[in-house]
């Protein structure tokens, strides 16, 4: 049986649903210095055959997937067995950043779920991080639908339905992420209220809420670069010009305040 559908009809069962949940929780870890936070937020995208199918006991069905989350919660925090002779360092606790789990359901109006899987977005808590804004990455719960490389567990967004013009793979305060940049022209940064950008980056203030931009030129099968930002920007370890554009194809490394690293390719 294929991960994250059911295998009646396509249908998707209640219970994969909270093992993605539960899945999920475990690859959205932010790990701090003496603790590590756990999403406890999570808007769960399905099918609307499947959305209407279970709309009546979603209540039961986020009632169960508490009980699960928090017994989950107290496995990831039990004194491992066997070792209570060895010296070893303190373990790190698992918590979360607020009072309970959270849960919202909606019918997927883009077309992207599939009948019988299920589209998990989670975030650390429900207080917005300051100074972030733009598009929310999607962290997804199962095995790839069929057509897509299986045997990958990834971060993708929901734009992955458009024309993908390249992949921009990262690493920031909330993890691993993949961004498909599917516009002719994108502004990355860290964004804010007044400053929407189209791939935020949730990072220290080193790097510009409105950092820099790519923009592809279509006609000549190139892409090009400008730098916006007080710290700077690096393409191949060459630092840009403030607001002159530069050339580049195929696949480079974008260093964004020597802060966080982007790896572009070209599609």
């Amino acid at each position: 049986m294929t991960k994250g559908k059911s295998s009646v009809e396509g249908r998707i069962a209640g219970r994969l649903i909270v093992d993605q949940l539960i899945r999920n929780m475990e690859l959205g870890q932010f790990e701090m210095g003496y603790s590590i936070l756990l999403p406890c937020l999570f808007s769960l995208y399905l099918h609307p055959d499947d959305y209407t199918r279970l709309s009546g006991i979603l209540d039961l069905i986020k009632e169960d997937a508490r009980r699960a989350l928090a017994a989950k919660l107290e496995q990831l925090n039990a004194k491992p067995l066997g070792l209570s002779l060895l010296p070893i360092k303190e373990r790190k606790v698992y918590k979360i950043a607020g009072r309970d789990w959270a849960f919202e359901f909606f019918p997927d109006s883009e077309g992207v779920v599939p009948l019988g899987d299920v589209e998990i977005h989670s975030e650390l808590n429900e207080t917005p991080q300051p100074g972030y804004h733009g598009v929310k990455t999607t962290l997804m719960g199962r095995e790839p639908s069929a057509g897509a490389t299986t045997g990958q567990s990834h971060v993708e967004t929901r734009q992955s339905v458009e024309r993908v013009h390249a992949e921009i793979r990262y690493e920031d305060d909330s993890g691993p992420q993949l961004f498909l940049m599917t516009q002719d022209d994108i502004s990355i940064g860290r964004g804010g209220d007044d400053v929407p950008v189209n791939l935020a980056l949730y990072t220290n203030d080193e790097v510009s809420r409105d950092h820099l931009r790519i923009r592809r030129d279509s006609a000549q099968g190139r892409f090009l670069i400008s730098d916006k930002s007080m710290n700077g920007t690096w393409l191949n370890g060459k630092r840009l010009k403030r607001g002159i554009e530069e050339t580049f194809t195929g696949r480079v490394e974008i260093s964004v305040a020597e802060v966080i690293t982007l790896h572009f390719e070209a599609k």
